[in-house]
């Protein structure tokens, strides 16, 4: 998924991670170098579903323009993490 606005500098990696790991999600997310976010979750479809609706706002400082959701076949991932590119 890739979220774009106003995400980087406003704590949305370490917001989506307490989200994700709230609703028992596995996953990443990370900063990406054209200022949006990249993110994914993997685990049952309806915590899955609202942490995507939490990303389409995120933390009280970020301005959400889009999410781009893109639905692909798990890697098996275990926790939780921000990844640091």
């Amino acid at each position: 998924m890739k979220v774009t606005g106003r995400v980087q500098g406003v704590f949305y990696r370490a917001e989506t991670q307490r989200e994700a790991h709230s609703l028992g999600l596995a996953g990443w997310v990370c900063n990406a170098r054209d200022g949006s976010v990249g993110v994914v979750f993997e685990g049952y479809i309806e915590p899955i579903g609202q942490a995507i609706e939490w990303c389409r706002t995120g933390p009280p400082a970020a301005r959400v323009e889009s999410v781009d959701v893109t639905w692909e076949e798990p890697l098996g991932e275990t926790g939780f993490q921000v990844r640091y590119k």
